[in-house]
């Protein structure tokens, strides 16, 4: 008869193999992704800033677009283009948006596909 002090409790050395290697993936997956969301969030704090600008209000397409320009210059923006923002009046509002998708190598050929639509309104 085994008493409870005889038995092995805990994970095997095939555990913590498993363990660790998915701790690695979750890793390496967090630092290809997470840049990407902060760099969506810049493009989003560029298109409110002008947006809400007093000056754009009645701007032409052409000065929005080169206002989004000269602020994602500054930035290094370079996902999208001003040819790339929607601009649409909401209430007599100006509203910028933009649709794009960001492909991220993660190993070998795998890939992630990720898909943003991001506006001043939001």
């Amino acid at each position: 008869m085994k008493t409870a002090k005889n038995r092995q409790l805990g994970m095997g050395f095939a555990g913590v193999v498993v363990i660790i290697a998915l701790a690695i993936f979750v890793a390496m997956l967090g630092m290809k992704v997470v840049p990407a969301y902060l760099h969506n969030a810049e493009i989003a704090r560029l298109l409110k800033a002008v947006a809400s600008d007093p000056q754009m209000q009645s701007a032409t397409a052409k000065d929005i677009h080169e206002a989004y320009s000269k602020r994602a210059m500054m930035d290094s923006i370079t996902d999208i283009t001003p040819e790339d923002i929607v601009i649409d009046k909401d209430s007599g509002r100006l509203v910028l948006s933009v649709s794009y998708s960001k492909k991220i190598p993660v190993a070998g050929n795998m890939s992630l596909l990720l898909e943003f639509n991001t506006s001043s309104a939001k």
